[in-house]
């Protein structure tokens, strides 16, 4: 009797260590977290995360100007990068942070963090079908946007198809955190300084 009940516990754990196994993804099946990205190649990622974006800055109002600034690609994600080319005032930010941070929750983002600083204010969240997004203010009142998907399968990833409404100055594009006067605080839209 004794044998037969080790065995039939020895089995329990053995099932129970195996659903774990295959619930944490740790047992083959495919790379993405299953749903929606069951599937799902960077470059459905890519396209996945630009819709995330153009729908944020869709939601701003007045409308922003923001360029694409970079993507790159992981193990088995893809990151898209994108500038606010708009200067968002000192006292505007927390109005702008606001409405991003009502669009996501209604788009049924889960808010992970908001960092109020003063100089660099931040939200980060998460998609429901896990992807990350964040923007980040940088010093003088620039934007910076980030998305990065959860693991997917890997496939090469082009560039954004849709045209950026912003311009970019000399061909420069600012990023996050760096102080530089390189645009005026005062002007809504950035322009060259009178020193540059």
């Amino acid at each position: 009797m004794r044998r037969i009940t080790r065995t039939i516990r020895l089995g329990c754990a053995v099932a129970m260590v195996g659903v774990l196994l295959a619930g944490c993804g740790l047992l083959g099946g495919a790379k993405g977290t299953g749903g929606a990205l069951s599937g799902m190649d960077m470059q459905g990622a890519a396209e996945r995360a630009d819709g995330m974006f153009y729908a944020t800055v869709g939601a701003i109002k007045p409308e922003i100007e923001w360029v694409h600034r970079a993507t790159t690609t992981g193990s088995c994600d893809v990151t898209r990068y994108w500038a606010v080319m708009t200067v968002v005032s000192e006292q505007r930010r927390g109005n702008f942070l606001g409405v991003v941070e009502r669009f996501w929750k209604a788009s049924d983002y889960r808010i992970r963090t908001v960092n109020p600083s003063k100089d660099l204010p931040a939200i980060y969240a998460t998609s429901s079908d896990g992807f990350d997004i964040r923007v980040r203010l940088g010093y003088k009142g620039q934007a910076f946007f980030q998305i990065t998907s959860p693991c997917v399968d890997e496939s090469k990833v082009a560039a954004p198809t849709k045209v950026a409404n912003g311009r970019m100055y000399e061909g420069k594009i600012p990023t996050p955190n760096v102080r530089s006067d390189f645009w005026s605080a005062e002007t809504s839209v950035p322009g060259p300084t009178a020193s540059s």
